[in-house]
């Protein structure tokens, strides 16, 4: 079966779209109850009532309903790039309306990859630290950290042998949720109370410190935004139809909690989890093996989300480009060394750290917030680019900024307790993207282009030259000329002047960008006919710019077209059929320091030129064959730049 055919089954309403959905979609949000119940009793100061449980489960219930199922399940997901969602996706739509909506994205961005980090943290020692209800002597952080070596381990090698079993797990998993919370609530039917707003509203305004407890509500939707971003591989129709069935376990597990602690509340203890405390004894185990196949399921959707966003980050040059491998068949799968290593590390240091998940907490939810708002406001861009009403407009921003402000501002309470980790880290991830970004805006300030029809001439009497050796059959350059007309004042120096290249062919090769997210398109023009012929690319931000094998391919149809003719015109290899050689110049445009940026450009090009070193070259980037490839360094300078007013004297 055909990576496309695949797909649009997975993508379309079926059983076993259904299926996968909930294998790749809710590890996050689904694995919430671990730990909510436990963050808001924790939280709790005038004591556990009645009225302080029903008000805690119905800001959960009105919080999964207003910011998960409103938001994101009705609204958000219908802003889709082509199938494709995500705060980048997002971005991508409606970057040419904003110029300065790149802010947005990258806040959004880092917030996201950094609240990440702790996802994986929290929900794996949450679920393990359930054997202490078994024996209090369980080494809990030995196993977390062999599970999260392992899990970072086989990355490299791909999960589609893992990836059938995730779907099935994480239904029995709900499951479970949704029994074991019907088995608590048959003996406490009054939980029910907490469906009323009323209590919600009482908690917040009346119990001491009820606004605070919003900062351990919110962690019960703290993956609606990897929901958001998982659209491209699951669908619109069966994100939609298994939210219910989600969802309706999640409230049942969350009311059945509630029953628990209400029919409990002279023998609660700070470190007990109302989550295992609601099973069976002789379920256990059995509860423990279940929580910790979800939790991993859990963390390897982040992981796996972390590679996404990276990925589309590089294509829109908001992050250097990295080495990205493909270990399996698996649409969409994808492996970056360099992104495992960090998260690994990151989630070791959280580990070791913060020790329980219980101080997870803290550092738990206060960035996902900062995400959510720029989603907000990039919802906001894309309805206004739909024309939808200032008045629909106006109505759910109101809404969502009160409610993630609210969040937002019931979060910060926990910056001194963890939640600056998160943020740091955001801070440093943000840093990253906006240098990048800035640094090539800074470099693209100094290309200068010529119409290549002033050196056409030139080019076709020195392709003709037979007193320049010669150096390739077929030159070919990567230029960033967005025009066909168009040329680097740096190829035609490149080809002219360093040092004369003589070929019979020269291509100039362009890559675009487009919003797409899937789009591979190209075009040929020829500038002069069997000399110059330059080709354009046009790649999606989700397509890995193969240029090597693509250009291949351009020449392989050419030629079957009868558009062209490769042969070697040397005597000796004509006669045989033998293909003429190609040969890429890549120009490496480095900053000299004859002239003298501000303070502030020349502090982001320090940092862009460290950057640069850390990631990959444009050879490796584009998939180029160095065994073919010259790079050649040019300074970045305006061709203008005199450097002073230099006097001769005698």
């Amino acid at each position: 079966m055909s990576s496309k055919k695949l797909h649009n089954q997975i993508t379309n309403l079926s059983f076993s779209g259904l299926v996968i959905t909930l294998g790749i979609v809710y590890g996050d949000i689904g694995t919430s109850p671990l730990y909510v119940m436990r963050a808001i009793v924790g939280g709790a100061v005038g004591g556990i009532t009645p009225g302080f449980i029903y008000g805690a489960i119905s800001c959960i219930i009105w919080t999964l309903t207003l910011q998960t199922t409103l938001k994101y399940i009705i609204v958000t997901l219908r802003a889709d790039n082509k199938g494709e969602g995500g705060i980048f996706s997002l971005y991508a739509l409606v970057r040419r309306r904003n110029r300065w909506i790149y802010i947005v994205a990258l806040i959004g961005g880092a917030a996201l990859l950094a609240d990440g980090v702790i996802t994986p943290s929290i929900t794996v020692v949450s679920a393990v630290e359930g054997l202490r209800m078994i024996s209090a002597d369980v080494p809990v952080l030995p196993i977390v950290l062999v599970i999260i070596f392992l899990l970072f381990l086989i990355q490299q090698f791909g999960t589609k042998f893992l990836g059938n079993s995730f779907g099935p797990i994480m239904f029995f998993w709900f499951l479970m949720l949704g029994v074991i919370g019907l088995s608590q609530i048959v003996t406490f039917p009054s939980i029910f109370k907490s469906f009323n707003p009323y209590y919600a509203y009482m908690l917040l305004t009346q119990y001491p410190g009820g606004f605070i407890l919003l900062g351990a509500v919110f962690l019960c939707t703290t993956g609606a935004e990897a929901l958001y971003s998982d659209l491209g591989h699951c669908g619109l129709k069966n994100i939609r139809v298994t939210w219910i069935f989600v969802k309706t376990c999640l409230i049942l597990n969350y009311l059945g909690q509630g029953a628990w602690i209400l029919n409990n509340t002279g023998i609660i203890k700070h470190d007990m989890n109302p989550f295992f405390a609601c099973m069976p004894h002789w379920f256990l185990f059995t509860g423990i093996i279940i929580a910790t196949a979800a939790a991993v399921i859990a963390s390897q959707a982040l992981i796996s989300g972390s590679y996404t966003i990276i990925s589309e980050a590089i294509l829109l040059n908001f992050w250097p480009k990295v080495k990205i491998s493909y270990p399996t068949t698996v649409k969409g799968q994808m492996f970056i060394p360099s992104i495992n290593r960090f998260l690994w590390a990151a989630c070791t240091f959280v580990i070791i750290f913060f020790q329980e998940s219980a101080n997870m907490e803290a550092a738990y939810g206060l960035s996902i917030t900062i995400t959510m708002l720029m989603t907000t406001i990039l919802l906001t861009a894309f309805l206004r680019l739909k024309r939808v009403s200032y008045f629909i407009i106006g109505f759910l921003l109101l809404i969502y900024l009160t409610i993630e402000g609210s969040f937002l501002l019931a979060n910060f309470h926990k910056f001194s307790h963890g939640g600056w980790f998160t943020i740091l880290l955001a801070g440093i991830l943000f840093s990253i993207m906006y240098v990048w970004y800035k640094g090539r805006i800074i470099k693209k300030r100094f290309f200068e282009f010529v119409k290549i029809d002033n050196y056409k001439k030139i080019i076709l009497d020195l392709s003709k030259d037979e007193g320049v050796p010669k150096y390739a059959t077929n030159l070919v350059y990567l230029t960033r000329a967005d025009f066909a007309t168009d040329i680097e004042t740096k190829i035609i120096y490149s080809i002219i002047n360093k040092r004369p290249k003589r070929a019979e062919t020269y291509w100039f090769i362009h890559v675009h960008t487009v919003d797409e997210p899937h789009t591979m398109e190209y075009s040929v023009e020829t500038i002069a006919p069997n000399v110059i012929i330059r080709v354009e690319f046009r790649l999606g931000f989700k397509v890995e710019p193969k240029i090597n094998l693509y250009f291949r391919q351009v020449i392989d149809e050419l030629v079957q077209n009868n558009e062209i003719d490769i042969i070697s015109h040397y005597k000796s290899l004509k006669q045989h059929n033998i293909m003429g050689d190609f040969r890429f110049v890549v120009i490496d445009r480095i900053q000299n320091y004859d002239f003298d940026f501000s303070a502030y450009e020349q502090f982001i090009m320090d940092i862009y030129s460290l950057l640069k070193r850390i990631g990959i070259t444009d050879v490796k980037a584009f998939g180029l064959d160095t065994s073919n490839v010259e790079v050649e360094k040019v300074p970045l300078i305006m061709e203008n730049d005199t450097g002073g007013n230099l006097k001769r004297v005698y």
